[in-house]
């Protein structure tokens, strides 16, 4: 199959062709339709963060396809041909106190698509059967995909954020994940207001129903924020730790930063009497559950979310990644759509693996 790999930190991804992988016990394989490019796996093909992927691998975590085989055990209502994402959480044990308590994104025995396993830049990606998530009827795969991760992500933020009807939320950064994170905040009713420095995002985000936008190349968003009587949540996407010393800066008393974005630069200055004086809290949001990405998906079916993406070919991944890195991307999410042939029967059939009939 053609995969994207990853072989050197320091090197351009490769298309390789390289075996089709089979699913082990309650897997499954999925031949794939669409796959979404985060900023997760540019930062995995740099190996920017403190925990690093091992070479060569097969980013990608926003995988759309469909059920191609199952293997032995335990298919969780799965059937072949079936529609499924495969989310960034892979794999998590299950038994647990945090898979035991609804949250299982904290997992220390999880397994990530595309960063501890190969993911999703490819023909064909294995995922575990409780961990992958069918996709409703009617839903494209080319926005299924990008829902899968920055859907999911923005979404669980929003929850953590605690925002309500008479809220008012601030995001930070509007692209791939922000620009959903002004969707959802909004579908709770709350007041929105969009940071960004790019003209076209901001746009963009007022035709998604941000009530405020706010250039920091053109305006200080936490005076603009503050004259507004400052935020009670702030969502921060972005890649800039600056953006995130600003959306903390912009919080009403009281109010909640939800930290969503990861920049390569591990570090950002809170000011300790201004957050012990003003009540702040900090809290750290990492994608969200499986019931998240149902939600996610159920939300956009019945047509109250916009995906903003443009399509791109697996063999121009360097191309895209390059593109969101300058900030020339044309739209909040690249996604790759795939077509891949079935495989043969004689191909699909092998020791741990149930073959179509």
């Amino acid at each position: 199959m053609k995969a994207a790999v990853v072989h050197q930190f320091t090197d351009p991804l490769t298309i390789d062709e390289i075996p089709v992988p089979r699913p082990g016990p309650e897997q499954v394989l999925v031949r794939v339709e669409a796959s979404g490019l985060c900023h997760t796996d540019i930062h995995a093909a740099h190996g920017d963060w403190p925990a690093k992927p091992s070479p060569p691998f097969v980013p990608g975590h926003e995988a759309v396809g469909l059920v191609e085989q199952l293997g032995l055990g335990n298919a969780h209502g799965l059937e072949l041909g079936m529609r499924v994402a495969v989310p960034w959480l892979g794999y998590a044990c299950g038994d647990c106190r945090y898979c035991n308590s609804g949250r299982e994104t904290l997992c220390a025995s999880q397994e990530n698509t595309g960063y501890s396993v190969d993911g999703g830049l490819a023909e064909y990606v294995v995922g575990w059967s409780r961990h992958v998530v069918r996709v409703p009827d009617g839903i494209d795969p080319a926005d299924a995909a990008p829902l899968t991760c920055a859907g999911v992500t923005t979404y669980k933020a929003v929850k953590e954020s605690g925002c309500t009807s008479s809220s008012r939320v601030v995001v930070f950064g509007v692209g791939g994940l922000g620009h959903l994170a002004v969707q959802y905040a909004r579908i709770t009713g709350a007041e929105v207001i969009a940071v960004d420095i790019n003209p076209e995002r901001l746009a963009t985000a007022t035709a998604l129903g941000a009530d405020h936008v706010v250039n920091p190349l053109e305006q200080d968003p936490v005076a603009v924020i503050q004259a507004l009587g400052g935020a009670d949540a702030a969502i921060a996407t972005a890649v800039s730790p600056r953006a995130f010393e600003q959306a903390l800066g912009s919080l009403s008393r009281g109010g909640t930063l939800v930290c969503v974005g990861m920049p390569a630069e591990n570090e950002m200055g809170v000011p300790i009497f201004e957050t012990v004086v003003g009540g702040l809290t900090i809290k750290g949001s990492i994608v969200g559950t499986h019931q998240d990405v149902v939600d996610v998906f159920e939300l956009h079916r019945r047509g109250l979310t916009r995906v903003e993406r443009t399509e791109a070919r697996l063999e121009d991944v360097n191309e895209a990644i390059a593109a969101v890195l300058d900030g020339t991307a044309g739209a909040a999410r690249t996604v790759f759509r795939l077509q891949p042939a079935p495989l043969r029967p004689e191909a699909v059939a092998g020791v741990g693996a149930v073959a179509a009939p």
